[in-house]
């Protein structure tokens, strides 16, 4: 890289830690998600404000192609990968049995029938996508399902914490069933995205049919590999190097090289690099008290660095006025919504819960936050998305976000006593992010 390449970098880099901070600071002090304040950091540098009042300036400084662009795209996709380690690392699977046919069938519920409504949507409104070629319709039907049916484990953990359930029983069947959500739905987004991004850059097309099916396939490969690794050798290794490595968190530089390889391994499988990182955290999750200490230095470096780097990029990737297209925007976040809480409300019901307390669990569960921005900005790297729908996918995220805490906090009192409590330690995630702060 030039000199003078490099130092664009550094400008670039500076400017969008700056800006998030202010923003994000300015969201909190409205009670609002940090990540809000960082995506409208993002939009005030990019092509939206910053592109239309300055473009020469703002060309320069963010240019869409070159080293400057290769280097800060590598520098946040890391970043992406710890973040999502971290997440994962949030996720027990212990939980599944512990919780049974509840956490199953509203996990289920809450999975399939959103997946379904955006296959539809996508077959319904086929003009409304940018859909170039007959064949690019189903895998974008699916990416579009996937990112439906996506449950932002973070704003929902943040929320039950809030509210003094995330050790009860009714906190362990929510997070329990966002297990499935996350199986299914990153599995899924993240083969089809890879293998659209390969069949572009190679020119030949695959079937998506076999991308559904081979999604399934991979996604369950290697989450038994990761599984099976983690904690019958990653897990020993870092737990054993504390008395060799100086310091507490020293094991750090191990964590974080484990995780790229897990990232590399779903990379080769034909999956996406984050669906291997984050299978690998929730490998660990059952002995995450072996590397704490490093965990907790990792969760400040992602919260800290590269997750406010990577929002202010989403921000940066459309032009949020000239791609806004309002019916889309509506429709995207009616049918995300609608099949969310409905299916989910129904199930919960169905598993025995009261009807205040399934309405709060299909409230919190339909959150899509800074889980579903990531999924968003997968697709639209891969191509699969335009920058239309790119920008209502963000929009609809953001805003079931933003509702889901206020309607949680309405349809339920203060823990119930009838919910017995269970053993689950507070989430890292949380417990680091500032009390009003969900930042996904």
């Amino acid at each position: 890289m030039a000199e003078a390449d490099y130092l664009v970098l550094l400008l670039q880099l500076a400017l969008m830690l700056l800006v998030a901070v202010i923003c994000g600071q300015v969201m909190r002090w409205f009670h609002q998600p940090a990540v809000l304040g960082e995506m409208l950091g993002g939009i005030l540098l990019g092509p939206t404000i910053a592109g239309l009042l300055f473009p020469e300036l703002q060309t320069w400084l963010f240019p869409s192609s070159g080293s400057v662009h290769t280097a800060a795209t590598g520098i946040i996709r890391v970043g992406m990968l710890l973040y999502l380690f971290l997440i994962g690392l949030e996720i027990d699977l212990k939980s599944l049995r512990q919780y049974g046919l509840s956490a199953v069938a509203i996990g289920l519920a809450g999975t399939l029938v959103p997946l379904a409504a955006g296959i539809a949507m996508v077959y319904l409104l086929p003009d409304w996508w940018g859909i170039k070629r007959p064949e690019d319709q189903l895998p974008i039907a699916l990416f579009l399902g996937a990112s439906m049916a996506n449950t932002a484990n973070p704003v929902l953990a943040r929320i039950l914490q809030e509210l003094g359930l995330i050790k009860e029983r009714l906190g362990g069947i929510i997070m329990s069933a966002t297990v499935i959500d996350d199986l299914i739905g990153w599995s899924l987004a993240a083969v089809v995205a890879s293998r659209y991004r390969l069949a572009s850059e190679t020119g030949v097309a695959g079937s998506p049919m076999l991308d559904f099916s081979w999604g399934i396939v991979v996604g369950a490969l290697l989450l038994a590999t990761i599984l099976v690794v983690g904690r019958f050798v990653i897990g020993p290794l870092l737990s054993r190097t504390k008395d060799y490595l100086p310091t507490t968190a020293g094991e750090l530089p191990l964590l974080v090289g484990f995780v790229l390889l897990a990232a590399g391994l779903a990379e080769s499988l034909g999956s996406h690099a984050m669906l291997g990182a984050f299978m690998l955290g929730m490998a660990l999750a059952s002995q995450a008290e072996r590397f704490t200490p490093a965990a907790k230095v990792l969760t400040q470096v992602a919260l800290g660095f590269f997750v406010p780097l990577y929002f202010v990029s989403m921000g940066l990737s459309a032009n949020f006025i000239a791609d806004f297209n309002w019916p889309q925007v509506l429709v995207v976040l009616g049918v995300a919504c609608v099949s969310k809480i409905g299916s989910v409300f129904l199930a919960a019901r169905f598993c025995g819960i009261s009807s205040s307390l399934a309405g709060a669990v299909a409230c919190g569960m339909n959150a899509r936050g800074a889980v579903g921005i990531i999924l968003a900005g997968m697709g639209l790297s891969a191509g699969l998305l335009d920058q239309t729908t790119y920008v209502s996918l963000v929009v609809m995220c953001l805003a079931t976000s933003l509702f889901a805490g206020p309607m949680m906090k309405l349809l339920v009192s203060p823990a119930p006593q009838q919910l017995k409590t269970c053993d689950e330690s507070d989430s890292m995630l949380a417990a680091t992010a500032a009390p009003e702060q969900p930042i996904a």
